[in-house]
């Protein structure tokens, strides 16, 4: 699986790239800037992009907005962000056009190797990977829009553990709930965000997408 890696911090891009590479990937591209990162993502068309959003040279939302041009040019390009912070504006952006394939971490909180790269992985497997506080945050401005106000509570939990990239299985495990009481309230979310029989994995995307655009507006 090939990767590109947009980081500035040099030791923080070699130990990224170290880790990868120890977990079969192939790290194809680790560059520095935003100008960097938008060339080698559209010549290399990687099976993932790892992002940091502040790259030079401005050092405030270059990699991100590299990241957006780049799935401008190649729709679906499957991006992780890695960030110490969150801007909610281009966060929002990046989750808007509904293909999927997209990650929002927080350095900070990604405790260890294996969840880093279980995100890497369903990312670039179409899936998405975001943190909860990235939600908390995208979900600030919200309550007042109709899909939402159909959802109950614990549907709306569903949804915020799906948002996160959960399957089922640790949905339930969360929740204290069977597998087939969260399939029940995730055919319930899919109804009630008007979103028609399709493939299940364009539907767990969608209902997060759905929700997050909802909610922002």
């Amino acid at each position: 699986m090939r990767v590109v890696l947009a980081e500035d911090l040099y030791l923080l891009r070699d130990g990224l790239s170290r880790m990868l590479t120890a977990h079969g990937f192939e790290v194809v591209a680790a560059v520095e800037t935003g100008p960097e990162l938008l060339e080698a993502l559209l010549r290399i068309r990687p099976d993932v992009a790892v992002v940091d959003v502040r790259l030079p040279p401005t050092q405030t939302d270059e990699g991100l907005q590299a990241a957006l041009a780049a799935r401008r040019e190649v729709p679906g390009l499957p991006v992780l962000v890695l960030s110490q912070h969150v801007e909610q504006l281009y966060a929002r952006e990046l989750l808007a056009d509904g293909t999927g394939g997209i990650g929002y971490l927080l350095k900070d909180r990604v405790f260890n190797a294996e969840q880093f790269v279980d995100a890497v992985r369903r990312v670039a497997g179409g899936g998405m990977a975001m943190d909860p506080d990235v939600i908390a945050k995208l979900l600030v401005r919200g309550g007042r829009n109709e899909p939402m106000t159909r959802l109950t509570a614990r549907e709306r939990e569903v949804l915020g553990l799906m948002a996160e990239g959960r399957s089922n299985h640790a949905i339930g495990q969360r929740l204290f709930l069977s597998e087939s009481a969260v399939g029940k309230h995730t055919a319930s979310i899919f109804n009630k965000l008007d979103l028609a029989q399709s493939d299940d994995d364009n539907r767990r995307v969608l209902a997060v997408l759905a929700y997050l655009n909802s909610v922002g507006e």
